[in-house]
């Protein structure tokens, strides 16, 4: 195919996916003309169109999309939507048709790439990697799975020489990586509908690894094994890189970094939950191997805000609080609800969990229904399908995973009822939880606990 430069127009066929809109955001911050289709409006599709880029919701080839011409035209596409006429309509006339992991792909081949993989922790670990890129003051793009705090964005450029990714690895995408640096975060089992088993995906991730050229710019949490030579992190517990000493302190985190060859104490961040300071600690690996001071790391880390919908927090005058989360994995939840369970082991929490996915709730169910079962009280919604029929995966719901799980107050909802419940619930703190459009009960309730 032709250079990704020489293309004028650029075309997103859902483009409100977060990894979609971060590619659109680049291009249209390179100057080409962007536009794209989406099946719904979103914050982000909204913010997409106040950026000045075209959004169309109905699957239609309009008047935009035909008088486009296929020799200056690019169009991507996630694998994750279904079949529809748009993309049929490119396919038929002739254009060039491309995934968006091989895009993305391409645009790492001629950057220093800084790839971060793993089934939990990429999203966080990939922005804070951002963001002290930013601090450093570095010349880089990044291409977000989340929207972080600090840029209120999924994608900022700062240059061209670093590219920041986060490697999905779902439909094997971060296989079409060039990645200079890498880190694996965890290669728990997941997307089992894309990999089939455990040793699958496992076998994905050593793929992954074996494009990064040089041993020591791999980064890997200890006790994974990746099949070849890497550079090693953990949490209270000795590696090649390390942080121990872990105190809270009112609502921040204190740890001390050890490297091969130095140890720097006191790093302060408002990130809660030893998973986090997992995340910090392979940043900072890698961006001290990069060059960047401890001076500059140290003012990263106490200035990073996080990801939206990753533990988000609101505080009450009345005392309660809130916390919003992105978590859809076992793995997750085991995390955020001990995590709260660790800062207010005294006080009642109300988890609203909605499933992501038919075959994800199948494959993992009882450890969803072990991690549930640590809240107080569950209000557990619809299953999201996202991609998937539910005609394929036949008495897979919610009230089925209801069954497994052993609390005594739990109940099912639909999302449409739930704020109605919520309000009628008492407790201390209350946890949504989920990957799919259980973030739309956000704004009301901060307003209804604010009234509170």
């Amino acid at each position: 195919m032709k250079p990704l430069q020489t293309y004028q127009n650029f075309y997103f066929v859902g483009i409100g996916g977060i990894g979609m809109s971060a590619l659109a955001r680049y291009f249209n911050a390179s100057g080409k003309k962007v536009l794209g289709y989406d099946k719904t409006v979103t914050k982000l599709t909204s913010a997409l169109v106040s950026e000045g880029i075209d959004i169309v919701f109905e699957d239609v080839p309009d008047d935009k999309i035909q008088n486009l011409n296929k020799e200056n035209t690019l169009v991507i596409y996630t694998p994750a939507i279904k079949k529809l006429e748009i993309l049929n309509y490119f396919n038929e006339k002739g254009f060039t048709v491309l995934k968006r992991a091989k895009i993305l792909g391409l645009i790492t081949e001629n950057t220093n790439c800084i790839a971060i993989a793993g089934t939990h922790g990429k999203t966080t670990t990939s922005s804070l990697v951002a963001h002290l890129c930013k601090e450093a003051n570095l010349p880089f793009s990044c291409f977000l799975g989340g929207i972080a705090e600090n840029f209120k964005s999924n994608f900022l450029f700062n240059g061209n020489e670093i590219s920041v990714v986060e490697a999905d690895e779902y439909d094997r995408s971060f296989l079409n990586l060039s990645p200079n640096w890498a880190a694996v975060t965890s290669i728990d089992a997941d997307h089992l509908d894309i990999y089939g088993d455990t040793e699958t995906i496992e076998q994905g991730f050593r793929d992954f690894a074996d494009l990064v050229p040089h041993s020591d710019q791999l980064f890997v949490r200890k006790g994974i094994h990746i099949g070849r030579e890497t550079k090693t992190y953990a949490v209270n517990e000795e590696a090649d890189f390390y942080s121990d000493n872990i105190r809270e302190i009112g609502d921040k985190i204190y740890f001390d970094f050890h490297t091969p060859t130095e140890e720097v104490d006191d790093f302060v961040w408002e990130i809660p939950g030893i998973h986090n300071v997992e995340n910090a600690t392979v940043a900072l690996a890698i961006l001290n191997n990069l060059g960047v001071g401890f001076e500059t790391l140290k003012s990263g880390i106490a200035s990073f805000k996080g990801i939206k919908r990753r533990y988000t927090k609101h505080n009450f005058d009345s005392g309660k609080i809130y916390i919003d989360d992105y978590a859809h994995h076992p793995t997750e939840l085991n995390a955020v609800i001990g995590s709260i369970k660790t800062f207010y082991p005294h006080q009642k929490l109300l988890v609203v969990f909605q499933p992501h996915l038919f075959s994800r709730t199948r494959d993992f169910a009882e450890g969803f229904a072990e991690s549930l079962n640590k809240a107080d009280e569950l209000i557990l919604l619809d299953i999201y399908p996202a991609r998937e029929l539910q005609e394929n995966f036949e008495g897979i719901t919610s009230e089925w995973l209801l069954d497994k799980i052993e609390l005594q107050k739990k109940e099912v909802s639909t999302l449409e009822n739930a704020f109605s419940i919520i309000k009628e619930k008492e407790f201390d703190v209350l946890l949504t939880v989920g990957a799919g459009n259980i973030d739309t009960l956000y704004d009301g309730i901060v307003e209804l606990l604010n009234e509170k």
